[in-house]
C-alpha cells in the first residue's frame, strides 16, 4: 500500500485481527495509543499494562494494538495465533488490528500519517521496536510518541489521560 496525504487520521482504512474494518471515526472524543506489538518480544509483558491502562482509562481512551513483524520475526503467527496468544496470556480485550508493515516500502497508511509530520502536522519519526506508542488526542490529532522502553502506565503518558 502507497500512503497518501490525508489531513485526518480517521480517514484511514484498516481491519481488525478478524478481518472486520476499523472505523477510527467512532473514537472521536476519546484519545487513541496506537502500539506496534509483538508476541515474541522481551517488551511482550507490556500486554498486561496495555490493558491495565485501556480498564483505567476506558472513559478517555482507546488502545489499539497493531500486530507488525518487522522487527526480529517477533509476530510470525497467523491471525488466530495472535488473538488466542492475547487472549490467553494477558487477557487482552482491547482492539487488535490486522497484521502491517509499519516502516518501509510497504508501511501502512496509518503509519505514513503517525511518523510524517507532512501527515500528522506535529512530528516526524521513525518506528524503531515493537511497542512504540504513538498517542491521538480526542480530535485525531497527533499528540506525542514514545519509544518501547516507556511503559504504558509511565506518567509521560498517563499525564495526557488526566
Amino acid at each position: 500500500m502507497i500512503a497518501t496525504a490525508t489531513h485526518s487520521m480517521y480517514d484511514i482504512k484498516m481491519n481488525s485481527l478478524q478481518g472486520q474494518p476499523i472505523d477510527f471515526q467512532q473514537f472521536k472524543g476519546k484519545k487513541i495509543l496506537f502500539v506496534n506489538v509483538a508476541s515474541k518480544c522481551g517488551f511482550t509483558p507490556q500486554y498486561r499494562a496495555l490493558q491495565e491502562l485501556q480498564d483505567t482509562y476506558k472513559d478517555n481512551l482507546v488502545v489499539i494494538g497493531v500486530p507488525c513483524n518487522q522487527f526480529g520475526n517477533q509476530e510470525p503467527g497467523s491471525a488466530n495465533d495472535i488473538q488466542e496468544f492475547c487472549e490467553i496470556n494477558y487477557g487482552v480485550s482491547f482492539i487488535i488490528t490486522e497484521k502491517i508493515d509499519v516502516k518501509g516500502n510497504s508501511q501502512h497508511p496509518l503509519y505514513a500519517w503517525l511518523t510524517d509530520k507532512s501527515l500528522n502536522g506535529k512530528q516526524n519519526s521513525n518506528v524503531r521496536w515493537n511497542f512504540q506508542k504513538y498517542l491521538i488526542d480526542e480530535n485525531g490529532e497527533f499528540l506525542n510518541y514514545f519509544f518501547s522502553i516507556t511503559k504504558p502506565n509511565s506518567s509521560r503518558i498517563t499525564k495526557y489521560l488526566k
